[in-house]
């Protein structure tokens, strides 16, 4: 067993305990029980592990009347995160869904995957997720951050665009020098997301207006902040449409104008990501073989923009900016254990300062997927969604915890004794999450808890007589963030 690693899982330990103001000792219990716990179905089964010596009251009184510090958390996160591990992040938001919660605040129609792939609305609260990722070829990610986000126009973007800034500003603080990259998928509006973080953004008018529809955390510190500091060491990578339609830059006017009345052109010809006719030989190129995908082919064109309309965010502007960036077009030979279909070409679009970087654009959005597993993990092994918690500042603090506990597990990958089941495979390479977890039992004893034993005490007097409680109000799920 390694000291240093053991050293570091405990520094995390007695840091995630300081984050936790008030109730402290039964949310931290309640971090172990998580842990410990074979299956987790119902919050008050946790209260039985025996890591968990407080009553099963005491488990909805954190999560209810606890306090968490979430920017100390962001910031212990941080710091945990692997130092080997390039500084890629993926960003991506997850449903809860609450659709029979009449008496729970703040529900909105969120987007929600089916079984069979069927698709559909259902209400509840989404949160978003920023992950930092390792390029190899495991289910590893380590948790950076998690917010609720809103429906309706680009309120989801601004929250990753406030993340963002406030990830950067964490990392350059801490003397994390070089570039950062995000990734996205198909969901987020490319053009917020760039003009936020490399062009001219302000904080009246219309932003102001969308940003008022955000959480109140999140509104303050997208709204406070203009700038992002040492911007030009972020990077964002998006994933666009096989038939997305793009622009170069027009020719240059000659001097007066040659005669011609009327405004100069604003778009140049146009970038088909359907019609091979309309690329032009690529400014980047890049070829090499991978173990997993076969052969894999990157082009990337540079200096092409969106055509942005008048509409929504931008509503409000004299004229609509031109943001110019990078289209990046990733072709592999076949998918990783000979899975069909036959994989079709997938299209980015970078945005920085410079050129990309071709290799880290492909291998990264690829282990962008990473985020998926670890989402499915928080609610199929920890219980993220299988909690019927009222409000959403409980659920709040439910998703903190469970990111304590998921980095208590990364932290002791390289610690735990692969506790296989009878009739389980034996792995020779490194342990997953939830192989990992089922070893915390053991290691645990070796960490200790800094949480203090519970004390004695007697039981509260209970509702005075005669006194009835009113039904709670109803809230009915919203359609769109106002």
């Amino acid at each position: 067993m390694s000291s240093s690693e053991m050293a570091r899982l405990r520094e995390f330990q007695a840091g995630w305990h300081d984050c936790l103001t008030r109730r402290g000792n039964a949310l931290f219990e309640l971090t172990d029980a998580v842990l410990c716990a074979p299956t987790i179905t119902s919050l008050p089964y946790l209260s039985l592990e025996p890591v968990f010596r407080r009553s099963w009251g005491s488990l909805y009184d954190g999560l209810a009347a606890g306090s968490i510090d979430a920017g100390r958390v962001r910031e212990l996160l941080m710091r945990s995160g692997p130092a080997d591990w390039p500084l890629t992040f993926a960003v991506d938001a997850s449903t809860h869904p609450r659709p029979y919660a009449e008496t729970s605040p703040g529900r909105e129609w969120h987007h929600l995957s089916g079984p069979g792939g069927v698709e559909g609305g259902v209400p509840g609260w989404a949160w978003q997720h920023v992950t930092q990722l390792n390029l190899d070829h495991n289910s590893w990610v380590a948790p950076m951050d998690v917010t609720r986000v809103a429906t309706g126009g680009p309120a989801q973007t601004l929250a990753a665009v406030c993340q963002i800034r406030a990830l950067a500003d964490r990392l350059r603080t801490a003397g994390r020098a070089g570039r950062k990259l995000f990734v996205h998928d198909a969901g987020y509006d490319l053009a917020v997301l760039v003009y936020e973080l490399h062009g001219e953004a302000d904080v009246s008018g219309e932003h102001a207006r969308w940003c008022a529809g955000l959480p109140v955390d999140v509104h303050h510190a997208l709204c406070g902040v203009h700038t992002v500091s040492g911007n030009d060491n972020v990077e964002v990578l998006v994933r666009i449409r096989n038939d997305r339609l793009l622009y170069r830059d027009p020719p240059s006017r000659p001097a007066g104008n040659g005669g011609r009345p009327g405004r100069p052109r604003r778009h140049g010809n146009q970038f088909s990501c359907a019609r091979p006719a309309t690329w032009g030989e690529p400014d980047q190129q890049l070829s090499v073989h991978d173990e997993h995908y076969g052969q894999v082919t990157v082009q990337a064109w540079h200096g092409l923009h969106p055509k942005i309309d008048k509409k929504d965010y931008f509503a409000d502007r004299a004229e609509a900016p031109i943001l110019s960036g990078t289209v990046i077009r990733v072709q592999v030979e076949r998918l990783p254990g000979g899975r069909k279909p036959t994989p079709k070409p997938m299209w980015l679009f970078w945005s920085g300062h410079g050129n990309p970087d071709l290799d880290r654009c492909w291998r990264s959005y690829l282990r962008q997927f990473e985020i998926e597993h670890y989402l499915k993990f928080l609610k199929k092994v920890l219980g993220w969604t299988s909690m019927a918690l009222r409000h959403p500042e409980q659920t709040e603090r439910w998703s903190w915890t469970l990111l304590a506990a998921y980095t208590h597990i990364l932290l002791a990958r390289r610690l735990a004794q692969d506790q296989r089941y009878p009739w389980g495979r034996h792995h020779h390479r490194r342990l997953s999450p939830g192989r990992v977890r089922r070893d915390f039992p053991r290691l645990l004893i070796t960490l200790g808890p800094p949480a203090t034993p519970p004390k004695p005490s007697k039981a509260g007097p209970g509702r005075p007589k005669g006194r009835t409680s009113t039904p709670a109000p109803r809230h009915p799920a919203l359609k769109k963030a106002s």
